[in-house]
């Protein structure tokens, strides 16, 4: 069934009402052009659908208003295949942290939206215009232009739409940083797509350069890579059809979610629940098998009064502030999580059975 497309849509007052098909992205560019200075915000710790997105609206306003947006992140660009895209595309993301936010009048999030958790824009500073595709989690009445696509499984696919409706022109740099967004985000199409990203992904692969995606996708990495599979290996317990591991202390927030999908493909399991302790933050990452899981939903209710959370039917991710790496509390939350998570799942808790053996 061909998913059902959401419009973008004015929310404020100050916005004149929606228009329709390629008038909706034009529309948006009248409002922007002329403002003043641009922002445009990631997620924290971005993935390449947050990047690929930030990217091409930068072009998108570049190419039609004249208007060079800035490209701004939280966080750490941890995974090596994330820092490889960033390099080898030579992608302009500067540190939210290093920036002066007050001087920007116009300000975009893409692949995240305000009060989420997962991003470092300041609560008490407005937002103009939101893109994404994760269900809305709180009341975005205040954002003048709102286009979120829950049936999408890509934010960069939305932003190739735009991109072609407005005819423009989309160079090889910008298909490899599209292509592979979409690529990573949905799993090769084998993982929460659309009819949408599957169209996107077939007319950008032959304008993608092969050679850099091929140095994105197979980076060099160091021993604690390694180090940090073991001890997830080691950490792992079974419950039933769900797996949980916690690697403690992180260098890198993305190897949870990384370790993650790695842990799914053991056989016999259907949900992966994996931890780790960032710079005062817990990170939680959740996988599943089953298209009919609605992990964003789970996960939202495994930290309610403990942290923030969200996600789609097969994949979330979570953060719940520890400012202190305390063992002990660590595995408290663990329990307790667990606990919540078989509970929710409509399973019953028992002892968990190790991964591996220290014998194996």
């Amino acid at each position: 069934m061909t998913p059902e497309h959401k419009s973008i849509q004015p929310v404020s007052t100050a916005c004149p009402a929606p228009l329709s098909g390629v008038d909706q992205v034009s529309q948006v560019i009248e409002w922007v052009r002329g403002r003043g200075k641009v922002l445009i915000v990631t997620h924290d710790n971005p993935d390449p659908d947050s990047i690929a997105a930030a990217v091409a609206l930068r072009h998108l306003l570049v190419i039609k208003t004249g208007q060079n947006a800035v490209l701004a992140y939280g966080g750490v660009i941890g995974r090596s295949e994330n820092r490889n895209m960033v390099e080898q595309l030579d992608i302009p993301l500067i540190p939210i942290t290093e920036l002066d936010l007050k001087q920007f009048q116009v300000v975009c999030m893409v692949d995240t939206q305000p009060n989420t958790g997962n991003n470092s824009w300041p609560t008490e500073l407005p937002v103009h215009f939101i893109i994404d595709h994760h269900r809305p989690k709180s009341d975005l009445s205040a954002v003048c232009w709102v286009d979120i696509r829950e049936d999408y499984g890509a934010s960069a696919t939305i932003l190739y739409e735009y991109l072609t409706s407005q005819g423009v022109a989309i160079n090889t740099r910008l298909a490899t940083c599209l292509f592979y967004a979409i690529k990573s985000e949905t799993q090769d199409l084998g993982r929460e797509w659309s009819k949408a990203d599957r169209e996107a992904y077939l007319k950008l692969l032959p304008l993608a350069n092969n050679r850099i995606l091929f140095k994105i996708v197979h980076p060099q990495v160091s021993t604690s890579y390694f180090s940090s599979f073991r001890k997830a290996i080691d950490s792992a317990r079974i419950y039933g059809s769900a797996l949980v591991f916690n690697l403690h202390e992180i260098e890198n927030p993305d190897l949870v979610a990384e370790l993650a999908d790695f842990l799914l493909r053991h056989k016999g399991v259907n949900y992966v629940l994996g931890m780790g302790w960032f710079d005062g933050t817990q990170i939680l990452s959740m996988r599943s098998l089953d298209p009919d899981a609605k992990l964003g939903l789970v996960i939202q209710d495994m930290v309610a009064g403990l942290g923030t959370a969200g996600g789609h039917g097969m994949v979330a991710g979570g953060q719940i502030r520890m400012v202190d790496l305390d063992m002990r509390a660590q595995e408290k939350l663990e329990d307790n999580l667990t606990r919540r998570m078989l509970k929710i799942l409509g399973m019953e808790y028992c002892a968990g059975k190790p991964l591996v053996s220290p014998l194996d």
